[in-house]
């Protein structure tokens, strides 16, 4: 059943996602060729704690660690790990943050030094995917007009895949409700977007194939052929002629006590 948020609900959710929103940008200024992704997880854990917030992915379901950090042909779930980053891999970090009942939900993928020509690519067709897919999210349309739009840029216009197995969704008092918001369909079908709805939109999109397998840990999504792919995901609130980006990056900056917490952690 999907749920119209309150003003309050709303607020709620402003306030995690400015914890989100500087997470991710504390990670841009760590993230490097020589660090692992487990130690890019134990500095999101402090940092989120340092805010007085809950990192939400810790526990859920029994996902073991704070940072969802998907590597190259990882599609989502990824664990953190020794794993070295290097020169090259694209990095898909997905936080979920929960401040007093509120939650925020954002996937962001990080180019590590200089890629090739194809992956570098495909990064930037994942982002301006995910921006297409906002720009149906209003009222009127529906759910399937979303998906339609991202299918069409990705595959039609720009040869990648969307994957199919891992999808948007309604988040509010839980992390997962509906909504169910695909990247890919057709146009007309699907519930109708309504004001006041808060859901996310996090393409998926890969080079080759997009059938994906589970690794061993029961958690962990790859690609069936080995091909790298890119995710980016933004939480939205439905305005009465758009979608409102809550999750937006750019709306929030550290603070000089964030970037002493960074220094001392470097």
């Amino acid at each position: 059943m999907i749920t119209l948020k309150t003003s309050k609900d709303i607020e709620k959710m402003y306030k995690a996602s400015e914890v989100l929103c500087k997470t991710h940008l504390a990670i841009k200024e760590i993230i490097r060729p020589g660090i692992t992704t487990l130690f890019l997880d134990d500095f999101a854990n402090k940092f989120i704690k340092f805010h007085k917030a809950i990192p939400a992915q810790l526990g859920y379901q029994g996902f073991p660690y704070t940072l969802c950090i998907s590597v190259n042909d990882e599609i989502c779930h990824g664990f953190p790990s020794d794993y070295v980053l290097k020169e090259g891999d694209v990095v898909s970090i997905d936080n979920v943050i929960d401040l007093d009942g509120g939650l925020a939900d954002s996937c962001w993928t990080y180019k590590i030094g200089k890629l090739s020509k194809e992956n570098e690519k495909l990064v930037d067709v994942n982002l301006k995917a995910l921006y297409k897919g906002i720009e149906e999210a209003i009222p009127g349309n529906r759910i399937g007009d979303i998906g339609a739009a991202i299918q069409e840029y990705v595959e039609k216009e720009n040869g990648f895949s969307v994957i199919r197995d891992f999808i948007g969704h309604g988040i509010g008092k839980e992390m997962h409700e509906d909504p169910q918001v695909p990247h890919y369909g057709k146009r007309g079908f699907g519930p109708r977007i309504q004001e006041n709805m808060v859901f996310t939109i996090e393409p998926m999109i890969c080079i080759g194939d997009w059938k994906s397998k589970i690794d061993s840990n029961g958690w962990t999504a790859r690609t069936s052929d080995g091909s790298v792919c890119s995710q980016f995901e933004h939480q939205l609130v439905i305005r009465k002629n758009k979608a409102e980006i809550i999750t937006d990056q750019d709306k929030f900056e550290l603070s000089d006590k964030d970037l002493k917490f960074i220094e001392n952690y470097k």
